[in-house]
């Protein structure tokens, strides 16, 4: 098994401002975790996304602003997001990870790929920045996939909803958005009961997590809820919102995984697509000890190889109340909305 692996050193460049999570360190951090898969990793350096990729999820007033801002320099976009003068460059940077890297897998060149990016995505909506991220790295791929006739399932693990992603996909058919997150949390989405309009409802599956809770849980709750319609749906294609700050060290969040839950996690959405079909996308996660043991984890699950269980980082105990409750509230939306039936 080959893994393509896609950075740059560019991206360490984006300026966040001063003990801001969101850092450079987070990169250099995982860079020190390749060496161990110097044979098994193909790295690469990703190309920009042209702007026409990126407006077919945002709007282009929108994107035109955020470039105007940092062409005068920069600053805050919200209380949480500020942007300096090469940041839109290393917007549409990060925005063409994923796009190299689905070209490069369906030329054979892997059998999955990890984008390790910044600034992340997933929070950023059709008009809006927000929660650290700029433009949607993920919507921007997916959406690549969607124009070539691909139905692409998103598997979104980071501890915070990804509202973006949802947003922008909450109508469309094509794509499956699956989101396990804490509850409450910023950015206060997420509800189970959000499930698609129109012609897509049942395509978007929400898993609220109290805090605290499991991998053994998440897991089980991911396999009770999302799994059948996963495969009802039948995806070509997957990607994964890999946000690593659902680890029980996170300053920012306040659930229960370990390390080794997110090689669970990753191995669980890796079984509803073929080799090759896989792009990883990291989100977030701010403890950088944390970070570098759950990216190697993550790794080691799209290599397809064992990982040495830590007796010390348990999977813990499965909350079958948890998973029976938000399993019936969302079939209870389901029949509410007429739709008992998963998409198809």
């Amino acid at each position: 098994m080959t893994v393509l692996f896609g950075t740059h050193p560019e991206y360490l460049e984006h300026d966040t401002g001063l003990f801001h999570p969101e850092s450079a360190s987070r990169l250099e951090v995982i860079a020190t975790v390749l060496d161990r898969f110097r044979d098994d990793i193909v790295t690469f350096k990703p190309t920009p996304a042209a702007t026409a990729s990126v407006t077919r999820v945002h709007d282009s007033a929108h994107v035109a602003e955020i470039r105007q801002l940092c062409l005068m320099g920069g600053g805050p976009i919200d209380a949480d997001t500020q942007v300096g003068y090469q940041s839109y460059d290393i917007a549409l940077l990060a925005a063409g990870a994923g796009l190299d890297a689905i070209t490069r897998l369906q030329q054979g060149e892997g059998d999955a790929a990890f984008v390790a990016v910044r600034p992340p995505g997933h929070h950023a909506t059709t008009d809006t920045s927000m929660g650290f991220c700029l433009f949607n790295n993920i919507a921007v791929a997916a959406q690549r996939l969607v124009d070539q006739g691909e139905k692409v399932l998103i598997v979104d693990i980071d501890a915070h909803h990804g509202n973006g992603t949802q947003d922008i996909f909450y109508s469309q058919p094509s794509v499956l958005y699956v989101s396990i997150h804490q509850y409450p949390l910023y950015p206060g989405t997420g509800k189970v009961f959000e499930v698609g309009e129109g012609a897509a409802i049942g395509t978007t599956i929400n898993i609220p997590l109290p805090p605290r809770t499991t991998g053994a849980t998440a897991l089980a709750a991911l396999d009770t809820i999302a799994a059948p319609v996963i495969t009802t749906f039948a995806p070509t294609w997957l990607l994964i919102s890999a946000g690593f700050d659902g680890h029980r060290d996170d300053p920012l969040t306040d659930l229960g995984y370990g390390a080794n839950d997110y090689y669970h996690l990753t191995q669980w959405a890796l079984q509803f697509v073929p080799h090759g079909k896989t792009v990883a996308f990291l989100e977030g996660g701010y403890n950088l000890a944390a970070l570098a043991e759950s990216t190697e984890a993550s790794i080691e699950a799209l290599l397809g190889v064992s990982r040495r269980l830590d007796p010390a980082d348990p999977p813990g105990v499965v909350e079958d109340e948890i998973v029976s409750t938000l399993a019936r509230m969302r079939q209870e939306t389901l029949l509410a909305r007429g739709d008992d039936v998963p998409p198809r």
